[in-house]
């Protein structure tokens, strides 16, 4: 049976885009590029066109929208330059067409719409361009004035578009105006812009792409975002291989009773989500796994929600682990995130860039602060699942921690929910014990194997963290109001 023959492809020139389209668009094809106004249509475009200027291909923009002025302009504010765009202005089509768009006796599209694909057509015979964009088609709909006439219009334009091999991308609005007469069965491709806009904070931009003719591309919503130099978009991660990690390995944590407790250490290529109150050591916890792996040569990534990286140096050189020199060598990746400007699918971005660059353990503190900064995005347990399955995959070590609310006595866990996610399960708690207020720590779940099940005191001294011996003289101590036994229970 043949393979099918791959079409060659032309780079969109936008950071991630062409991921999602499996190495950019096909050459040769018409394709739609639509969004409400302010969703980045324009600026991916120019993008597209500036990316053929790089590669010496000739490129043509029709515009219909903005001037050349204006055009430059908007280019200026993302430090870009219209040199090598021929640039067709069509913005005034009242100064274009003078009087004979003011007749009565046929309707303005029937010379309007005429004239301007005699324009396009010809300038596209001449210069005979490799792409070509359209920006945008609202003013032909305007021109059209019925959904039926505005398709036979572009059905007409089609074939002088690609009369010369050029990839064509036509920028449009919303088309809910035109009915049933939407341009997406004319066209081989088309890539959705949208935004939401939350109650606090920047709009959350968003991609799809809705149809690629013999393209197998990414499905789905893919965050992207506008900055001065251009659109950046985020594949969503998703599980492209199965890479299973290496069969009973092992890790150690640095603490010796800890590694007792999980029987032998946190498997590698798993997550451990460290849950508890306020200040009961899950961070401090966490770092020292991270320190552990710094130790034995390898690279460690820290995201960081709640406290910025001079607090984490600060806290962690208190308890004896000192993490500059790892981090003044690249060794380690700490870094503080605004949760203002993050999206689901940009953390996810900075993720796989952090495990592409050979990242083996990789610390989220905090998962509630995670979750928090992602507003009201109904799909986020799903975005986790698929960022740990990422991790497990590549063979990375993944830390989460999560802050319970209450100090003794019931705890909630806002991101509690997230435990069935999570391969081992490791739980700190107080409890009071001599008119001292103490901590406990125990592990609930090890989905690898065996794990044992007591509950240990544990400390964080400036000489490091310890965990002592198991508490089998208490009970009640998960409650934090322990009781006193005199005779010790037996294991």
């Amino acid at each position: 049976m043949p393979q099918p023959i791959s079409p060659p492809r032309l780079s969109t020139g936008v950071d991630g885009l062409d991921q999602v389209l499996a190495d950019g668009l096909p050459a040769a094809g018409l394709y739609l590029l639509e969004g409400q106004a302010g969703s980045g249509k324009t600026t991916l475009a120019l993008q597209f066109l500036l990316c053929g200027v790089a590669r010496h291909e000739r490129t043509l923009l029709v515009a219909f929208s903005e001037t050349l002025d204006e055009l430059a302009t908007f280019a200026a504010s993302h430090g870009w330059s219209l040199e090598g765009i021929e640039v067709m202005d069509l913005a005034d089509l009242r100064r274009i067409f003078g009087e004979a768009g003011q007749q009565t006796l046929f309707h303005p599209s029937e010379i309007e719409f005429v004239e301007v694909v005699e324009r396009i057509r010809a300038q596209i015979h001449q210069l005979r361009p490799t792409r070509v964009v359209i920006d945008s088609l609202s003013e032909l709909r305007h021109l059209a004035g019925e959904g039926p006439r505005y398709r036979l219009h572009v059905e007409a334009l089609k074939p002088s578009l690609l009369e010369h091999d050029s990839t064509v991308i036509l920028a449009d609005g919303p088309i809910a105006g035109v009915g049933g007469f939407a341009l997406h069965t004319l066209v081989h491709g088309v890539i959705t812009l949208d935004y939401l806009t939350p109650e606090f904070g920047p709009y959350r931009r968003r991609l799809r792409v809705q149809k690629l003719r013999n393209v197998k591309f990414v499905e789905g919503l893919h965050d992207f975002e506008i900055r001065t130099g251009g659109v950046t978009v985020y594949p969503r991660l998703i599980s492209m291989e199965q890479r299973p990690t290496v069969a009973g390995e092992q890790i150690k944590t640095g603490i010796t009773e800890l590694d007792t407790i999980l029987a032998g250490g946190l498997d590698r290529g798993t997550s451990t989500l460290l849950m508890g109150p306020a200040g009961s050591g899950k961070s401090s916890l966490a770092t020292q796994v991270a320190v552990a792996a710094l130790q034995r040569g390898e690279r460690a990534a820290m995201y960081l929600f709640d406290e910025r990286v001079p607090i984490l140096l600060e806290r962690s050189t208190g308890l004896g682990m000192e993490l500059r020199p790892y981090l003044e060598s690249g060794q380690l990746l700490a870094r503080h995130i605004d949760p203002l400007e993050l999206s689901p699918g940009k953390f996810g971005h900075l993720v796989r860039t952090a495990v592409e660059d050979g990242m083996r353990t990789v610390i989220i503190d905090s998962l509630t602060g995670y979750i928090a900064s992602m507003g009201d995005e109904a799909s986020l347990m799903l975005q986790l699942r698929n960022l740990l399955t990422f991790l497990s995959e590549h063979a990375v070590t993944t830390l989460l921690v999560s802050v319970q609310h209450g100090l003794m006595g019931p705890v909630d866990a806002p991101a509690g929910h997230a435990s069935y996610l999570a391969d081992t399960v490791v739980l700190l708690r107080y409890y009071e014990h001599g008119g001292q207020v103490r901590r406990a720590v125990s592990v609930f779940k090890r989905r690898a194997g065996a794990h044992e099940r007591t509950i240990r005191d544990i400390d964080f001294a400036a000489t490091g963290i310890s965990v002592g011996p198991p508490l089998r003289q208490f009970r009640g101590v998960l409650t934090g109001l322990p009781a006193w036994q005199e005779r010790a229970e037996t294991a």
